[in-house]
C-alpha cells in the first residue's frame, strides 16, 4: 500500500534536505528519499557535499594546513618542531568521522522536523490523481504518492573520455579523498575547484603536483587580477601548472598512470605519475529518475529544465541544485530549496544569482561575489575599482599570511557595489560581508563609513571601499 505525502523530495543533498526541512516547517507532510550509503550500508544523507565534497575536503585541507605550518612556519613564531610526520590513515579517519557527524546531524534534523526519511533510490512511476507515484528502490522497497515533488538529485564527476574512474589510479573527488598514502607524483587534469583543493592537500603533505589545464588561462571565471595573484602564489608553493594542453592517451597500470598530452606550443609531452585526479566538471544526476514515465522535460545536457522559479514543465514538480541550470554550488542549492518550499506554501521565495558567493579553499583562499572586472568591461559598464593588499593589514601580518588583496568594483555613477574579489587569508569568511552589502544595494561609501574592529582582516574590506574613492588610510 502506498504512503501519501504533501511533498516528496528526491535527494538529500544540500538542496534536498534543506527543502524538506523548510517544507515541514511550513506545515507540510514531507518525505525525503536518498540512496547514499556509509561503509556499513546505512544511510548517509548530505549528498556529494557532505560525503565526498565540501565537508570532507575542508577536513583534509585543515589537516594538511596544520602539517605545513608545523614543518615550514612554526619556526617563525619561535616554535621548534622536529620530525613532524603525517599519519595519512589518521587524517583520513578524522575526515570520515566528520562526515559521519554531518550524516547523523541531518538524520536528527529530519526527526526534529518530522520529515519521513526513506533510504533508497527514488524514481517516478506515473502520474496519479492528485499527484505522482514515486518508487523507492532499496533494502525496503516502498511506493509513495506525493501531491508535489522536488527533484534534488545532484551531480556526478565527469569522466575523461577513454579513462574512466577506477578510484585507484584515476580518481574522481571521491577517490581523491581516500588516497591511503601520500603519492610521490600526482597529476590534476583540469584546474577546477575540486582539483585545486585536493592538489593543495596532497602537495602540502609531500606530493609533487602537476596541473594540466586545457584552457589557455588559469581560473578563467575568476577576476584576472585575482587569478594572476593566485597563480603566482601557487607557483611559489611548487605547484606546476601547464595551461593550453590537449590531453591524449591516459594509460593506467600497476606502476601508476602515463599521460600523453600536447603542450601550449603544440609539442608532444608525457607525464608519468602515481595517481591522477580528474577535475573537468560535473554532470547532472538524472539517469534512473525515470523522467520519461511522467514526461519530465530534460535538456540536451541531462539537466531538469526549470523556469526562474524552479518549476518544471509538470504541475507540482520542481527541481533544485546541481540538477538544474546555474552554478553547481551547495549554498545555491540550499537557497533554491528554501525558495521552492516557500513557493509551495504560497510565499515569495527568492534567490538572487548575482549575490551568490564563490569560494576556492586553496592557500591563499579565493572568494568572490558579483561581476568581475573583465565582465564589466565586456558589458560596457562604467565602474570604479579599489583594492587593498593584506601586506598592509595588521592582523594579516600577525597571522604571518600577507598574500593577496581585497578588490572592490563599484558603479561609476551610482557607487553601487558590483563585485568584490578576494585572494588571501580567510577569504571564504570575508566574502560574506560583501554578499550582504550587495544584497542591500550598498555603495562602496557605505562600507567605507562602517566601523570595522581593529585589528581584523575585515578592515581590508573597508580599506578596499576607501580605495574606490582613492582615499585609503593604511596604504
Amino acid at each position: 500500500m502506498s504512503k501519501s505525502f504533501d511533498v516528496v523530495v528526491i535527494g538529500a543533498g544540500p538542496g534536498g534536505y534543506i527543502a524538506a526541512i523548510r517544507a515541514a516547517q511550513l506545515g507540510m507532510q514531507v518525505a525525503c528519499i536518498d540512496e547514499w550509503k556509509n561503509d556499513k550500508g546505512g544511510p548517509a544523507p548530505g549528498g556529494t557535499c557532505t560525503n565526498v565534497g565540501c565537508i570532507p575536503s575542508k577536513a583534509l585541507l585543515q589537516s594538511s594546513e596544520y602539517f605545513e605550518h608545523a614543518n615550514k612556519h612554526f619556526a617563525d613564531h619561535g616554535i621548534t618542531a622536529k620530525d613532524v610526520k603525517m599519519d595519512v590513515a589518521k587524517m583520513v579517519g578524522r575526515k570520515d568521522n566528520i562526515v559521519k557527524q554531518s550524516n547523523d546531524g541531518i538524520l536528527y534534523l529530519f526527526k526534529k522536523n518530522k520529515v519521513t526519511f526513506f533510504h533508497g533510490r527514488g524514481s517516478f512511476v506515473k502520474a496519479v490523481d492528485g499527484g505522482y507515484e514515486i518508487a523507492v528502490a532499496g533494502d525496503k522497497p516502498e511506493t509513495l504518492v506525493a501531491k508535489q515533488v522536488i527533484v534534488a538529485t545532484g551531480s556526478s564527476p565527469r569522466e575523461l573520455p577513454g579513462a574512466p574512474f577506477d578510484e585507484e589510479n584515476i580518481l574522481s573527488n571521491d577517490g581523491a579523498l581516500r588516497i591511503p598514502a601520500v603519492p610521490k607524483r600526482l597529476a590534476l587534469i583540469g584546474s577546477g575547484v575540486i582539483g585545486l583543493e585536493m592538489g593543495s592537500v596532497w602537495r602540502r603533505v609531500g606530493a609533487e603536483v602537476t596541473v594540466l589545464e586545457a584552457l589557455p588561462t588559469f581560473l578563467g571565471a575568476v577576476d584576472e587580477q585575482v587569478a594572476k595573484e593566485a597563480k603566482k602564489a601557487f607557483d611559489k608553493q611548487g605547484l606546476k601548472i601547464a595551461l593550453g594542453v590537449k590531453i591524449g592517451e591516459v594509460k593506467s597500470g600497476k606502476k601508476g598512470v602515463a599521460i600523453a598530452y600536447t603542450d601550449a606550443k603544440g609539442e608532444a609531452q608525457k607525464l608519468e605519475v602515481d595517481k591522477v585526479i580528474v577535475s573537468i566538471g560535473r554532470v547532472p544526476n538524472t539517469t534512473g529518475l525515470n523522467a520519461e514515465a511522467v514526461g519530465l522535460k530534460l535538456s540536451d545536457r541531462g539537466q531538469v529544465e526549470v523556469d526562474e522559479l524552479c518549476r518544471t514543465n509538470l504541475p507540482g514538480v520542481w527541481a533544485v541544485g546541481d540538477v538544474v541550470r546555474g552554478p553547481m554550488l551547495a549554498h545555491k542549492a540550499e537557497e533554491e530549496g528554501v525558495a521552492v518550499a516557500e513557493r509551495m506554501a504560497g510565499q515569495h521565495g527568492h534567490v538572487n544569482f548575482n549575490t551568490i558567493p564563490w569560494v576556492i579553499y586553496t592557500s591563499p583562499e579565493i572568494a568572490w561575489v558579483g561581476k568581475t572586472e573583465q565582465q564589466l568591461k565586456a558589458d560596457g559598464v562604467k565602474y570604479k575599482a579599489g583594492s587593498f593588499p593584506f601586506m598592509a593589514n595588521g592582523r594579516a601580518r600577525a597571522l604571518g599570511d600577507t598574500t593577496g588583496f581585497v578588490k572592490m568594483l563599484a558603479d561609476a555613477a551610482t557607487d553601487e557595489i558590483l563585485g568584490v574579489h578576494i585572494v588571501g587569508p580567510m577569504a571564504s569568511e570575508l566574502i560574506a560581508e560583501a554578499a550582504v552589502a550587495m544584497e542591500f544595494k550598498a555603495s562602496s561609501e557605505d562600507i567605507a563609513r562602517i566601523c570595522h574592529a581593529h585589528p581584523t582582516l575585515g578592515e581590508s574590506m573597508k580599506e578596499a571601499a576607501l580605495a574606490v574613492d582613492k582615499r585609503t588610510l593604511n596604504f
